[in-house]
């Protein structure tokens, strides 16, 4: 390893390993390659109430409910998911530039709230709400 001088003494080398730092970083890339995945999993959630403002109330906004049990509404009126798109892009594009609101239980699936905001902007809506209840707690 060390140098030999002349007079028969081995002189010591100042060079860094790089072995060992080379196997850590090996290891911890091979372990956020495996769990970076997992990470992209979403887990049920019962969400918060928040504060906002407060929808302007002499406007007539378009409201899609989505009940409990996942019963579809566009206004008054109960339809199916394939139906409400439908319906969503026979409207004027003048009408498209209004916001729409999507109000849904807290007890409905991630997945079928998602997949309503899809359609609602697949048909053409780009102001998209979502309306909330208050929250109870005084700050």
């Amino acid at each position: 390893m060390g140098m030999q001088t002349g007079n028969g003494r081995r002189k010591l080398v100042a060079d860094i390993n790089v072995t060992p730092l080379v196997d850590v970083m090996l290891v911890l890339l091979i372990i956020f390659m495996v769990t970076a995945p997992m990470m992209t999993q979403g887990l049920d959630v019962d969400l918060p109430k928040t504060t906002s403002k407060s929808l302007r109330q002499e406007e007539n906004p378009i409201i899609v409910t989505i009940a409990e049990d996942g019963t579809i509404s566009l206004g008054e009126i109960s339809l199916s998911q394939n139906v409400l798109f439908d319906e969503l892009y026979r409207y004027n594009p003048a009408d498209k530039e209004e916001p729409i609101y999507l109000k849904a239980d807290k007890d409905v699936a991630y997945g079928v709230v998602v997949s309503i905001m899809a359609d609602i902007k697949r048909a053409g809506f780009d102001k998209l709400g979502m309306i909330t209840e208050p929250s109870d707690e005084k700050k």
